[in-house]
């Protein structure tokens, strides 16, 4: 039920992983999606705006339990490519009592602080206390997300990214039966649509557990494997602790762009949020693309096949400008139309403030497909200083971005943020790439 990703062609071996990467991207966005488009069309625009004012604050917790899920995940992926099952072993229950002591803690601290940052960002009064219904029950289920990020990381660590996907499409259906269930037949409005997704993330956490406690024989823990390992502990806090920070650097860049937005009115802050939406469904590639890099680098720098890692590099980078000269067309011309999904017909301010910012982003989504590429490539091979950098470049950039050019161009120097951001950063990755392949890092012995 393995894949070893250090043999073979690397461009094949990329894309079959990539694909059920992507194609669960995409069904893990119809969670967020799913609830918006229910929620404005059958609730009415001010929901919509609520639920979409919570997205960045989501992101800054959330982001962080997947950052360190993900980091946790590579040690272990270096301990498969090395052939070291004790380890791979070992490394898994670490990173399971890990995860438990940082959910309890972010669960406890992110529910204090959830109507505070909300006033923070200056929520407008007619949409804060629906903003916080919702955003409150996502915070108590971070357990649900935790649970199932954990483990889908465990088995894409071990080359089979296609049994997550297989679970997310569960977990989707029924995310859906829930969302129209709980809002229609219950009259339970946001926070309807925020247990519809904790209890699908919690089940497909629990259908993964089913199946790695089947399958996966070199999973199957024993009483020694719990033994606490500092020094395996300390290998996945130094990469898993920068992967997870650099999420939440980005998030809070992301608060200050959303209270920047925030004092434009609820209408505003619909169509923005609409437009995300949309970025998001048309950028998943680039996740999947990086995260497929996480696994294949991690894997091969553990086995010490240093070539296969710039091989790697090369052909994710050609796949990720194809998809993004692909994608930005799409979005570019056809953005509008697809906002009318969202909102309806009935709704042009919204839908015309939307294609402001499809229009740019768009432009730009190459530039986005290098920092997944390059930031992932170094986080597998274990070198997660630079990426958390280029985080904290990313996050000065989006402020001052958000705060100075809203002032001059208003809705629209919000809407150019993002696209700054993402230049500042890719510059950033493949400069330091670049210097780390110049310096022979990826000769360097690897030390377990």
């Amino acid at each position: 039920m393995t894949n070893d990703m250090t043999k073979g062609n690397p461009l094949k071996l990329i894309i079959s992983f990539s694909i059920p990467l992507f194609i669960g991207n995409l069904f893990q966005q119809l969670y967020s999606i799913i609830d918006t488009l229910i929620v404005g069309r059958t609730i009415n625009v001010k929901a919509l705006a609520a639920v979409g004012a919570t997205g960045a604050i989501a992101f800054l917790i959330i982001g962080f339990v997947i950052g360190c899920a993900s980091g946790f995940s590579v040690v272990t992926a270096q301990f498969f490519g090395a052939g070291d099952y004790d380890g791979v072993r070992r490394s898994v229950a670490s990173a399971i009592m890990l995860s438990a002591a940082f959910t309890v803690i972010v669960t406890l601290l992110s529910a204090l602080s959830a109507m505070p940052l909300l006033k923070l960002m200056d929520t407008p009064q007619d949409i804060i206390n629906d903003a916080y219904s919702y955003i409150i029950i996502i915070y108590w289920g971070i357990f649900a997300s935790v649970f199932y990020n954990l483990l889908a990381s465990t088995i894409r660590a071990l080359g089979d990214s296609r049994t997550p996907l297989i679970f997310l499409i569960i977990a989707s259906i029924l995310n859906i039966i829930l969302d129209f269930a709980l809002i229609l037949n219950f009259k339970m409005g946001v926070a309807g649509a925020a247990w519809a997704t904790v209890i699908s993330q919690l089940v497909s956490g629990l259908l993964c557990l089913v199946y790695v406690s089947k399958k996966f024989p070199i999973l199957r823990l024993k009483k020694s494997d719990w033994q606490f390992d500092i020094k395996i502990a300390k290998n996945q806090l130094k990469i898993g602790l920068p992967m997870a920070f650099q999420f939440s650097i980005i998030a809070i860049g992301i608060i200050v762009l959303q209270s920047a937005l925030n004092s434009f009115g609820s209408t505003t802050v619909a169509a923005y949020t609409t437009a995300a939406k949309i970025e998001q469904i048309a950028t998943q590639v680039f996740p999947a693309l990086g995260t497929a890099m996480a696994t294949y680098s991690a894997q091969n720098y553990g086995a010490g096949k240093y070539d296969r890692i710039r091989q790697g590099v090369a052909k994710a980078s050609l796949i990720s400008l194809v998809l993004s000269i692909i994608g930005g067309f799409i979005i570019f011309f056809f953005g509008g139309n697809i906002a009318e999904l969202f909102v309806g017909t009935n709704q042009p301010e919204v839908i015309e403030q939307a294609n402001v910012y499809l229009h740019l982003a768009s432009s730009l989504f190459f530039i986005l497909g290098m920092i997944f590429v390059f930031r992932n490539t170094l986080q597998g091979i274990g070198k997660s200083t630079m990426p958390f950098l280029a985080g904290i470049l990313e996050l000065f950039i989006r402020i001052a971005a958000a705060l100075g050019l809203s002032k001059i161009f208003g809705y629209f120097g919000i809407c150019l943020a993002n696209p700054i951001a993402w230049v500042g950063a890719a510059s950033f990755l493949m400069i330091s790439y670049l210097y780390m392949r110049k310096q022979g890092v990826f000769n360097s012995p690897q030390n377990h």
